[in-house]
């Protein structure tokens, strides 16, 4: 029998540490995808995955299973990847070459077996022009973004983790891919 994150959780509460191994597997690639997203570069993305399971870990006797594990968790995330931009504010040069790289997050079709080289650089290419044209968007939007596409957040789940209303939560999603068309058109010569 498959257990929820819940029966997880308070399995973990009581002392059945072990199981805590089944949350990291469900989320831990999802979780890079918006962490790298976020901060742009996948070791610190990485770093800040495993901090947030540890946080999890540390904070289990917190959870409260009347709430949303899934919600608690991508809160911790969020909340930490702020945390790490924030520190990375001070050093300009490195946060310029995560901002250039973090278009890698994007989760596109794997290239078939015979990958050329300019296959690769045109997904190279793909990935930076997506991370620049969320590093556009007011971090709500590209954030309601990164939740619902990377991380496969519902719209329920993206409310609860970012702690504003369902339709709040819509109109997040909306509007940051109205702005990204917006400025897609923008780039294409089109008017807005």
């Amino acid at each position: 029998m498959k257990l929820d994150d819940t029966q997880i959780m308070l399995r973990v509460q009581d002392g059945q540490f072990a199981l805590f191994d089944e949350l990291v597997l469900r989320y831990r690639e999802p979780l890079i995808r918006v962490a790298r997203s976020k901060l742009g570069d996948l070791a610190w993305a990485e770093d800040v995955v495993q901090e947030t399971f540890l946080a999890v870990f540390a904070a289990r006797h917190t959870f409260d299973a009347k709430f949303s594990f899934r919600t608690w968790l991508w809160t911790i995330l969020l909340n930490l990847c702020r945390r790490q931009l924030k520190r990375k504010k001070n050093r300009p040069q490195e946060v310029s070459q995560s901002i250039l790289e973090a278009g890698r997050t994007i989760r596109l079709p794997e290239p078939a077996c015979h990958e050329t080289g300019l296959s690769r650089v045109l997904l190279s290419e793909r990935r930076k022009q997506v991370a620049a044209l969320l590093g556009k968007l007011p971090e709500v939007q590209a954030d309601a973004l990164r939740l619902r596409f990377y991380g496969g957040l519902k719209y329920a789940e993206i409310a609860r983790t970012m702690n504003c209303s369902l339709s709040g939560a819509k109109l997040r999603v909306r509007n940051g891919l109205s702005a990204l068309a917006k400025h897609l058109g923008n780039e294409e010569g089109e008017l807005p």
